[in-house]
């Protein structure tokens, strides 16, 4: 039987509108905080201030790298995941580089996602690779689901939800069909109500990217109890 919870827990709070300002993003550490979700998921140079703030919470911490056009050097990538750990960071959403993966560079692409796995999980944290499908063919996303299998990442994510395109039911489909057991799937953009949730969840996603929580939780509420 599903529950509150079961949704609630499903659900990072998405705080990254570059228009966010301080009392905005502390509003919505707040009300990820009443919902109990699973995260908060904000612009990096907020993100200690968010991780003090949840700090003896169930809800973590997180933030994006490489965000939103995936085409920053790896070292910078990496600069950016060592600052956000070491701001309190536990899950990286990380985007890959949607340029190498068209121009078919694959040993590039793979070594970047291996590198930011390793360092991740070295500081005993989680990391999230995301695609942005709606510039992908089926086959880069198999290709993608394949590799960051073998580097041994957390999550595999649709999407910023700065693209052209968020989550669909067939990307999901193909996401959980080819990435290994052992790594979930995030569903991210264009998550706005209860139910494409609870369809998502059924395809075998475990995490949605979402700013309109507070709707998508209220209706929970009101269909399962609190």
């Amino acid at each position: 039987m599903t529950t509150y919870t079961d949704i609630a827990k499903m659900i990072d709070h998405a705080l990254l509108k570059p228009s966010l300002t301080a009392d905005e993003m502390e509003a919505g550490i707040d009300l990820a905080l009443k919902y109990d979700v699973a995260s908060v998921c904000i612009l990096p140079y907020y993100l200690k201030r968010c991780a003090e703030r949840l700090a003896g919470s169930t809800v973590k911490a997180s933030t994006v790298i490489g965000f939103p056009l995936g085409g920053h050097t790896t070292s910078v990538k990496v600069a950016e995941a060592e600052r956000a750990i070491n701001d309190g960071c536990e899950e990286l959403d990380m985007v890959v580089n949607i340029s190498q993966v068209l121009s078919g560079r694959w040993d590039d692409v793979q070594t970047e996602i291996q590198t930011i796995v390793d360092l991740t999980h070295a500081a005993n944290q989680k990391v999230k690779v995301i695609f942005e499908n709606c510039y992908l063919e089926d086959d880069d996303k198999i290709r993608l689901c394949e590799i960051c299998s073998e580097a041994g990442a957390d999550w595999v994510k649709t999407s910023t939800g700065f693209g052209s395109g968020g989550a669909t039911a067939d990307d999901l489909k193909l996401m959980r069909q080819h990435a290994a057991d052992h790594v979930q799937v995030k569903a991210s953009g264009g998550i706005r109500d209860l139910e494409t949730v609870l369809t998502f969840r059924e395809l075998g996603v475990t995490r949605c990217g979402a700013s309109g929580t507070k709707a998508i939780l209220d209706e929970c509420r009101q269909r399962f109890g609190s």
